[in-house]
């Protein structure tokens, strides 16, 4: 179901929301070993030089460039977390009452990576050296970068982009022209935006759902599993909710104060050991879900 937004004048999106681009560059350590690749389609009489291919694990076993990995991945969920989706190239949209919050949360993790950068880097010559040892024949000195070109192979960037306002066409064309582009800008605005809140709607109901099927153990003879974040991402959502909410939407405010009541109080342990709180916060999550789908909407 796609929820229906409210209109928005573009400069009022201006003001409640930027867009923000997160860019993250790191060394890989995976590089396609062209002698082995034809061997192996060699040997099983491929006739084509890409029917297979074999890429090298220039570092396997390396910790230390793995924590940069997981490091990455761990930021670039919480980007996304965080913003809304926007364009195709990356560019996310950012409330302007998440910028502080934003900024603080994926700045420290950025200076964290550099942490775990500049501790691989410092110890790349000895693993590249190890790496000898592990790869046999596969070995490849050419395959490895200096530890300098090693180094800026890693970086990041974010960069805070204001949403253009409308009429700000720096081109030259007629009149009537001119509004038939701002009349096609402004549906464009319009329908991104529309994805962009439509993406908070998707993103509660998978976790209200997620909360519902784990509490409801009517019926069941044993209690089912869950850990202590099925609470916190609900909790989550519901600041996502209220920071999001950048045309002042009724429906979004209410259902974001029905959660509220609904969970206050409720912790995970006491979810575990209370029946009756179980089966009220099914009651008032299932609510919730019904008070969602009755929403005005395009489509299914």
């Amino acid at each position: 179901m796609v929820i229906q937004q409210p209109s928005i004048e573009i400069p009022n999106l201006g003001a409640s929301a930027m867009l923000v681009e997160l860019n993250m560059s790191q060394w890989t350590a995976r590089k396609k070993d062209k002698r082995v690749s034809k061997k192996v389609n060699d040997d099983h009489g491929a006739t084509h030089p890409d029917a297979s291919s074999t890429h090298k694990n220039l570092l396997v076993g390396c910790d230390e460039l793995s924590a940069i990995k997981t490091a990455t991945g761990k930021i670039r969920n919480h980007h996304y977390d965080l913003t809304m989706p926007w364009m195709d190239n990356g560019v996310r949209l950012l409330p302007t009452a998440q910028y502080f919050r934003y900024n603080k949360e994926i700045t420290d993790m950025l200076n964290a990576r550099e942490v775990l950068i500049r501790d691989f880097v410092s110890k790349y010559q000895k693993l590249y050296a190890d790496a000898q040892a592990r790869l046999g024949t596969l070995y490849n000195n050419e395959d490895y970068p200096t530890v300098e070109a090693m180094a800026r192979k890693f970086g990041h960037s974010i960069d805070f982009i204001p949403m253009p306002e409308r009429g700000d066409f720096r081109i030259d064309v007629g009149t009537e022209a001119m509004t038939n582009i701002s009349d096609s800008y402004n549906d464009y605005y319009q329908r991104k935006f529309g994805e962009a809140m439509g993406d908070i709607w998707s993103r509660l109901r998978d976790v209200l759902s997620n909360m519902a099927e784990r509490l409801d153990d009517a019926g069941s003879e044993k209690r089912k599993i869950f850990r202590d974040t099925l609470v916190s991402n609900v909790t989550d959502m519901i600041e996502m909710l209220r920071v999001c909410n950048i045309t002042n939407d009724v429906h979004m405010t209410a259902v974001a104060d029905k959660l509220d009541d609904a969970l206050r109080g409720v912790t995970p342990d006491a979810l575990r050991e209370d029946a009756y709180m179980r089966a009220e916060t099914v009651r008032a999550v299932k609510d919730v879900q019904t008070q969602i789908n009755n929403l005005p909407s395009i489509g299914l």
